[in-house]
């Protein structure tokens, strides 16, 4: 799967989880699904669960505490699905 449509999935995913869904209309890699989303930490679990079922792999709590952007969820969901390949 390519990087962008890792990152358009998980703006997929992260869109159920945002109060504002014109904040996605700007989401770049860099954006902070906290900070500028306006997700709280309870829903940034769930957003990571979901990725974990959409990409059929799963998330250490280190992968998961590493994420704090878009383009970290996407690098993590990379290197994940490059391990299941391998």
């Amino acid at each position: 799967m390519e990087e962008k449509e890792i990152f358009n999935e998980i703006i997929r995913i992260i869109e159920e989880f945002v109060k504002d869904n014109s904040l996605l209309k700007t989401a770049r890699p860099e954006t902070n699904i906290i900070k500028d989303l306006k997700v709280n930490s309870a829903r940034l679990v769930d957003i990571i669960i979901k990725a974990e079922d959409a990409f059929d792999i799963e998330i250490d709590d280190d992968d998961a505490d590493s994420i704090k952007t878009i383009g970290d969820a996407v690098r993590v969901v990379i290197r994940k699905t490059s391990e299941v390949e391998a």
